[in-house]
Protein backbone atom coordinates (compact mmCIF):
# COMPACT_ATOMS: atom_id res chain seq x y z
CA UNK A 1 0.00 0.00 0.00
CA UNK A 2 1.47 2.96 -1.73
CA UNK A 3 0.53 6.60 0.02
CA UNK A 4 1.29 9.81 -1.60
CA UNK A 5 2.28 12.67 0.69
CA UNK A 6 1.12 16.47 0.22
CA UNK A 7 4.72 16.90 -0.58
CA UNK A 8 4.96 14.26 -2.87
CA UNK A 9 2.03 15.28 -4.74
CA UNK A 10 2.61 19.05 -4.98
CA UNK A 11 6.63 18.11 -6.27
CA UNK A 12 5.04 16.05 -8.95
CA UNK A 13 2.15 18.73 -9.93
CA UNK A 14 5.47 21.48 -10.57
CA UNK A 15 7.41 18.82 -12.17
CA UNK A 16 4.09 17.88 -14.83
CA UNK A 17 4.00 21.39 -15.63
CA UNK A 18 7.67 23.02 -15.13
CA UNK A 19 7.64 24.38 -18.88
CA UNK A 20 4.39 26.06 -18.61
CA UNK A 21 5.12 27.33 -14.95
CA UNK A 22 8.68 29.01 -16.28
CA UNK A 23 6.96 30.46 -18.79
CA UNK A 24 4.05 31.69 -16.90
CA UNK A 25 6.92 33.26 -14.12
CA UNK A 26 8.94 34.87 -16.17
CA UNK A 27 6.05 36.31 -18.16
CA UNK A 28 4.58 37.62 -14.96
CA UNK A 29 8.28 38.55 -13.86
CA UNK A 30 8.33 41.87 -16.24
CA UNK A 31 4.31 42.17 -16.04
CA UNK A 32 5.41 42.97 -12.22
CA UNK A 33 7.72 45.12 -13.27
CA UNK A 34 5.26 47.03 -15.98
CA UNK A 35 2.97 47.03 -13.02
CA UNK A 36 5.26 48.61 -10.39
CA UNK A 37 6.42 51.04 -13.24
CA UNK A 38 3.65 52.17 -14.12
CA UNK A 39 2.20 52.72 -10.87
CA UNK A 40 5.18 54.57 -9.72
CA UNK A 41 5.39 56.55 -12.52
CA UNK A 42 1.87 57.41 -12.08
CA UNK A 43 2.45 58.52 -8.32
CA UNK A 44 5.47 60.39 -8.89
CA UNK A 45 4.07 62.31 -11.93
CA UNK A 46 -0.03 63.03 -12.53
CA UNK A 47 -1.31 60.97 -9.68
CA UNK A 48 0.87 62.16 -7.19
CA UNK A 49 0.11 63.85 -4.08
CA UNK A 50 0.53 66.91 -5.07
CA UNK A 51 -1.41 67.10 -8.01
CA UNK A 52 -5.14 68.56 -8.12
CA UNK A 53 -6.11 66.15 -10.83
CA UNK A 54 -8.45 63.30 -10.47
CA UNK A 55 -9.69 64.43 -6.87
CA UNK A 56 -7.63 63.54 -3.74
CA UNK A 57 -8.95 60.49 -2.40
CA UNK A 58 -8.64 57.50 -5.22
CA UNK A 59 -5.91 58.53 -7.14
CA UNK A 60 -4.03 55.38 -5.54
CA UNK A 61 -6.86 53.35 -6.86
CA UNK A 62 -6.69 55.52 -9.96
CA UNK A 63 -3.06 54.39 -10.71
CA UNK A 64 -2.95 50.70 -9.67
CA UNK A 65 -6.17 50.50 -11.69
CA UNK A 66 -4.13 51.56 -15.13
CA UNK A 67 -1.01 50.23 -14.34
CA UNK A 68 -2.42 46.65 -13.72
CA UNK A 69 -4.38 47.22 -17.64
CA UNK A 70 -1.37 47.90 -18.76
CA UNK A 71 0.60 44.88 -17.71
CA UNK A 72 -2.28 42.85 -18.33
CA UNK A 73 -2.07 44.52 -22.05
CA UNK A 74 1.61 43.24 -22.14
CA UNK A 75 0.71 39.39 -20.58
CA UNK A 76 -2.27 38.76 -23.03
CA UNK A 77 -0.12 38.90 -25.75
CA UNK A 78 3.15 37.22 -24.36
CA UNK A 79 1.19 34.34 -23.00
CA UNK A 80 -0.90 34.28 -26.11
CA UNK A 81 2.62 33.96 -28.57
CA UNK A 82 4.80 32.10 -26.09
CA UNK A 83 3.46 30.73 -22.52
CA UNK A 84 0.12 29.11 -24.20
CA UNK A 85 0.93 29.41 -27.76
CA UNK A 86 0.09 25.78 -28.20
CA UNK A 87 -3.07 25.73 -26.55
CA UNK A 88 -5.17 28.04 -27.94
CA UNK A 89 -8.85 26.90 -28.30
CA UNK A 90 -10.85 30.12 -28.97
CA UNK A 91 -10.93 32.57 -31.82
CA UNK A 92 -8.99 36.17 -30.22
CA UNK A 93 -12.04 37.85 -29.39
CA UNK A 94 -13.17 35.39 -27.00
CA UNK A 95 -10.10 34.49 -25.90
CA UNK A 96 -9.64 38.24 -24.98
CA UNK A 97 -13.01 38.66 -23.57
CA UNK A 98 -11.70 35.16 -21.04
CA UNK A 99 -8.45 37.05 -20.55
CA UNK A 100 -10.52 40.27 -19.49
CA UNK A 101 -12.86 38.68 -16.84
CA UNK A 102 -10.06 36.44 -15.48
CA UNK A 103 -7.80 39.66 -15.12
CA UNK A 104 -11.05 41.49 -13.61
CA UNK A 105 -10.81 39.23 -10.93
CA UNK A 106 -6.94 39.80 -10.43
CA UNK A 107 -7.62 43.48 -10.67
CA UNK A 108 -9.88 43.39 -7.49
CA UNK A 109 -7.81 41.49 -5.30
CA UNK A 110 -4.68 44.29 -6.80
CA UNK A 111 -6.59 47.27 -6.54
CA UNK A 112 -8.78 46.05 -3.18
CA UNK A 113 -5.70 45.29 -1.42
CA UNK A 114 -4.21 48.65 -2.13
CA UNK A 115 -7.51 50.52 -1.62
CA UNK A 116 -8.00 48.40 2.20
CA UNK A 117 -4.12 49.10 3.20
CA UNK A 118 -4.08 52.62 2.23
CA UNK A 119 -7.63 54.10 3.09
CA UNK A 120 -9.04 50.89 5.22
CA UNK A 121 -5.65 50.98 7.34
CA UNK A 122 -4.15 54.47 7.10
CA UNK A 123 -1.39 53.18 5.48
CA UNK A 124 -0.49 56.14 3.31
CA UNK A 125 3.43 55.85 2.52
CA UNK A 126 4.86 54.81 -0.80
CA UNK A 127 6.82 51.41 0.49
CA UNK A 128 3.38 50.03 2.24
CA UNK A 129 1.54 51.10 -1.07
CA UNK A 130 4.00 48.62 -2.80
CA UNK A 131 4.38 46.23 -0.45
CA UNK A 132 0.59 45.97 -0.36
CA UNK A 133 1.02 46.14 -4.84
CA UNK A 134 3.27 43.71 -4.04
CA UNK A 135 0.35 41.66 -2.04
CA UNK A 136 -1.87 41.98 -4.19
CA UNK A 137 -0.36 41.07 -7.01
CA UNK A 138 0.25 37.54 -5.78
CA UNK A 139 -2.98 37.13 -5.32
CA UNK A 140 -3.89 38.26 -9.02
CA UNK A 141 -1.07 35.87 -9.69
CA UNK A 142 -2.86 32.71 -8.26
CA UNK A 143 -6.02 33.79 -9.77
CA UNK A 144 -4.63 34.29 -12.81
CA UNK A 145 -3.31 30.94 -13.53
CA UNK A 146 -6.40 29.32 -11.89
CA UNK A 147 -8.72 31.03 -14.89
CA UNK A 148 -6.17 30.49 -17.73
CA UNK A 149 -5.37 27.61 -17.72
CA UNK A 150 -8.96 26.13 -16.62
CA UNK A 151 -11.11 29.03 -19.34
CA UNK A 152 -8.58 31.23 -21.36
CA UNK A 153 -5.72 28.82 -22.58
CA UNK A 154 -7.55 25.22 -21.51
CA UNK A 155 -6.36 22.52 -23.30
CA UNK A 156 -8.46 20.91 -26.55
CA UNK A 157 -10.32 17.71 -24.03
CA UNK A 158 -8.32 15.55 -27.21
CA UNK A 159 -5.14 16.88 -26.96
CA UNK A 160 -2.10 14.67 -25.67
CA UNK A 161 -2.33 17.66 -22.05
CA UNK A 162 -4.82 17.84 -19.65
CA UNK A 163 -6.57 21.39 -18.87
CA UNK A 164 -3.28 21.88 -15.98
CA UNK A 165 -0.69 21.27 -18.69
CA UNK A 166 1.06 18.17 -17.85
CA UNK A 167 1.21 15.16 -20.35
CA UNK A 168 -1.44 12.17 -20.33
CA UNK A 169 -0.69 9.04 -21.48
CA UNK A 170 -2.04 7.83 -24.85
CA UNK A 171 -4.96 6.34 -24.60
CA UNK A 172 -5.47 2.56 -25.62
CA UNK A 173 -7.39 1.64 -28.74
Amino acid sequence: MSTVTPVRRATSWVRDRAAVLTKFGVVGALGVVINLGVFNLLRAGPLGVDVAVFGNYDRVVTAKVIATVVSVAFAWVAHRGWTFKDRRRHRPTKELLLFGAVNAVALVLEAGTVAITHHGLGWTSWLADNLSTLVGIGLGTIARYAGFTRFVFASDPASSTDAEGSEQAPSAP
